[in-house]
């Protein structure tokens, strides 16, 4: 018997269960992968935000890398939260020693209430020693303003943006396009760095999203385990999260998650 697919997530834990490596595991399960797990930090959330944050140090979370890299073996990675400079650098130094596949940025910088999740330290060490490594990278609108200080407001910023993003060296750039007009459908643009294509969906009106980037960078890199290019595991991200978001529930008092177990649901 072969072992199945595998996919190891670095990020933050989520304690409401809704976005971080918890959303990460779950989507992992469902699209038929093995999920792993490297611990960035750990947060104390529910759905009306984050109340707390504490970061692991830095080599604890490269530990964590090597000790299922060199054993187990992994076919894609995705980040998440990656707290500040000192998780950030060694995080690139283990993926520069050891192979993990394909790798997903997905660069967490704040959650869906706002509240700071990457110190400000932190920025220029993501886009000057990680973007290089990524096989893909998927801001979202607010991130793109942390990273470039730019404000996109339509489909030409977002190309905009997805242009100055691949000069930091990633292979690929996702701009998600979700923040924009709520009467619009949610268009993300994928760039290679000579051409574009664009991703739509159909816009379900739920508050209910959190975890939603998350999701859709978890499976995409779920994708990638199972052997798809960039363009299919991509769209087939696109796929699940537009499913999960038209799945999703209330949790709580505040935002609830995404339903990323849509698939299995009865």
């Amino acid at each position: 018997m072969t072992r199945p697919p595998t996919a190891l997530t670095i990020a933050g834990s989520d304690s409401g269960g809704g976005a971080g490596l918890q959303a990460d595991l779950k989507t992992f399960l469902c699209c038929g992968v093995h999920g792993m797990s490297a611990v960035t930090a750990v947060t104390a959330q529910h759905s009306r935000g984050v109340v707390g944050v504490h970061a692991l140090p830095g080599s604890f979370v490269a530990a964590q890398v090597m000790a299922v890299a060199t054993d187990i073996g992994v076919d894609a990675t995705k980040t998440g939260m990656l707290a500040n400079a000192d998780v950030i650098t060694a995080v690139v130094q283990v993926l520069q020693s050891v192979d993990v596949g394909p790798l997903v940025v997905d660069p967490v910088s704040a959650s869906q209430h706002g509240d700071p999740l990457l110190a400000d330290d932190a920025v220029t060490a993501l886009t000057s020693k990680l973007f290089p490594l990524a096989a893909l990278v998927t801001p979202n609108l607010p991130e793109v303003k942390v990273l470039l200080g730019l404000e996109v407001r339509d489909r030409a910023g977002m190309r905009e943006a997805a242009k100055r993003l691949f000069e930091f060296g990633p292979r690929w750039v996702l701009v998600k396009g979700g923040h924009l007009d709520s009467d619009q459908p949610a268009v993300d643009v994928l760039y290679d760095g000579s051409s574009f294509s664009e991703l739509s969906a159909p816009r379900h009106p739920s508050v209910h999203t959190h975890g939603s980037g998350d999701t859709l960078a978890a499976a995409t890199a779920a994708s990638l385990a199972r052997g798809l290019d960039v363009p299919a595991a991509v769209a087939a991200g696109k796929e699940f999260i537009t499913s999960a978001v038209e799945g999703s529930f209330p949790l709580g008092s505040g935002r609830g998650p995404v339903g990323h177990f849509w698939r299995v649901r009865q």
